[in-house]
């Protein structure tokens, strides 16, 4: 096992690093993987160039992080290895080989589960010339700059993730979703404002531009507020393009930033990404940014 000679080079004034000199095959030491953790909660985005990872590498390098988890549909997912999903336009036997559409819209993954992953791992096997990039957004510095009787107002409240309601806003060509659709995909609350349990930042948790409803305030005043709130979120100079090439893999914090992909002319190229995502826990505020506060 060699010490890895990594560099790290600041991709924007607000966010993203280049990591220079690692390669993602190798059995890392633990200073290496320490020190990409450190700057992965500094930066909040990761980016490797010209990487070939296996897919049985791409899960191992993910588990130096924390534990691959899986909630996407299977039939999506690699054979071999379920951990990874697969994203792409590509078909085989006549048959897709992964999920053709990546989220358009800006979105935290998993952001309708109790427990949404920590971070997610996005290897770009073939990538189209032009178009497929992929928009980051700095949720903790949106909410900094977010004036303090807002923040007042808006700390410690929670909002009903409820991905029927979303679907309409995201994908307005499909149908609009049948009733079952809540048993199998239940109202979840989240925060507003969602503290980092590692580095105790605070950060928006607000995705799209859907109007989900704040708990306990009325319908008007909880819409213009979630309107308000997605225009300081998504402000452009929050946010970072990352405008792939061959060999990428983005490392990203889905504790702090939200993210959505561009589209591209899917006709004329093909675009294959392996994704894999690290467990997580269940988001929470807490005032002081500290587990301890939220647990007294």
């Amino acid at each position: 096992m060699v010490e890895a000679a990594l560099s790290l080079r600041p991709l924007s004034p607000v966010l993203g690093a280049e990591v220079e000199g690692v390669d993602l095959r190798a059995d890392l030491p633990k200073t290496t993987v320490r020190t990409i953790r450190e700057a992965w909660l500094r930066y909040g985005v990761l980016l490797f160039r010209r990487q070939d990872p296996e897919p049985s590498q791409l899960v191992a390098f993910t588990r130096r992080f924390g534990e691959p988890v899986v909630y996407t549909r299977s039939e999506n997912a690699r054979t071999d290895h379920p951990e990874v999903l697969m994203l792409s336009n590509a078909r085989a036997a006549g048959r897709p080989i992964g999920a053709a559409i990546s989220s358009r819209y800006w979105h935290t993954d998993g952001h309708f589960l109790e427990c949404p992953p920590a971070g997610t791992l996005l290897y770009g096997k073939q990538v189209p010339p032009e178009g497929g990039d992929t928009w980051f957004a700095h949720m903790a510095a949106a909410y900094q700059r977010l004036p303090g009787s807002l923040r007042g107002e808006i700390d410690g409240r929670a909002f009903l993730m409820d991905r029927v309601q979303t679907l309409p806003y995201h994908y307005p060509g499909r149908k609009i979703p049948g009733p079952g659709q809540k048993l199998l995909w239940p109202d979840m609350p989240q925060p507003l404002v969602r503290t980092h349990p590692e580095t105790g930042a605070q950060a928006l948790y607000i995705g799209g531009l859907v109007p989900w409803r704040i708990v306990g305030m009325d319908r008007e005043r909880s819409d213009a507020l979630m309107a308000r709130l997605h225009a300081v979120a998504f402000d452009q100079k929050f946010c970072w393009r990352h405008r792939w090439q061959p060999g990428d893999l983005l490392m990203w914090d889905n504790r702090t930033l939200a993210h959505r992909a561009t589209a591209y002319d899917m006709e004329r190229y093909t675009r294959t990404m392996y994704r894999t995502t690290i467990a997580g826990d269940r988001p929470f505020y807490s005032a002081d940014g500290s587990r301890a506060a939220l647990a007294s």
